[in-house]
């Protein structure tokens, strides 16, 4: 493998669970300085030893802009300005109708998913400047390219996220910051495999990939890997851009092996 981060500085929100810790792994595997982020001080700890010198772990609750504020001034203390953000958190809620969602449900998936990720991209801006430019990557879903019954709080929160990825590059691109998003299907991670907070629904359960064009979940390298391309120079005329991966989940049913062209 090619170092192509070894003069970055890579933030991660959300570093600790399944996508996030492969995202941390795959930029400090390619050379970069990463800052794992999160809420569970333990789980970030053992990461950032995991991973050694080039990793610190910083305590960081997205929806709170003083932990922002510390994240940004620890990270430039320890490796300098911050030239990649990951805005990875993001968070789900029980299923239930819209006239049947708690308010509280709906305000926390907002604050999480869509104010999280605007008070990230408030707070590394300054920073991303100070490296020279640099790249934001906002990991969406495939759920903000549809409507999902029973989800409403967690399709409307990254509904939002689209516009805000596309302004971001609007505002930031002449400061040599491009800003894309990645719209991930079904990943094999805790977060479709054990229960929605709240619930007893484990999403897995409710999902069959037999009908996609690729037919089996993903793995979270594969969208680490598009993260590693996508914010490396690599791509450097590629802004505001949507990148979803998904196995044809949004193109619907592919046809059986074997039935195009018999």
């Amino acid at each position: 493998m090619h170092e192509r981060y070894t003069q970055d500085v890579v933030l991660i929100t959300g570093a600790t669970g399944g996508m996030g810790s492969s995202h941390a792994r795959g930029y400090h595997a390619e050379g970069a300085r990463v800052v794992v982020t999160g809420r569970r001080d333990d789980e970030g700890r053992a990461l950032a030893d995991e991973l050694g010198e080039r990793a610190e772990f910083v305590h960081l609750d997205v929806t709170d802009p003083g932990d922002w504020a510390r994240a940004v001034a620890v990270t430039e203390e320890r490796f300098g300005p911050v030239s990649v953000l990951v805005d990875n958190a993001g968070l789900q809620t029980p299923p239930a109708t819209i006239e049947d969602t708690d308010l509280a449900d709906w305000s926390r998936a907002l604050a999480v998913n869509t104010t999280g990720t605007f008070l990230g991209i408030r707070a590394v801006a300054p920073s991303l400047r100070r490296a020279g430019g640099g790249s934001i990557v906002n990991v969406v879903s495939t759920m903000a390219n549809t409507g999902t019954a029973l989800f409403a709080p967690y399709t409307a929160a990254k509904w939002a996220v689209r516009g805000l990825t596309r302004t971001a590059a609007l505002e930031l691109g002449r400061d040599g910051v491009r800003v894309n998003s990645v719209h991930p299907g079904v990943v094999s991670t805790p977060f479709v495999h054990d229960p929605v907070p709240g619930s007893e629904t484990v999403i897995a359960d409710a999902f069959s990939p037999d009908a996609l064009a690729v037919p089996r979940l993903a793995e979270p390298r594969e969208v680490t890997d598009v993260l590693l391309w996508l914010t490396s120079r690599e791509a450097g005329f590629v802004t505001g851009a949507e990148i979803v991966v998904d196995g044809g989940l949004l193109l619907g049913p592919a046809l059986r092996a074997g039935t195009a062209g018999a």
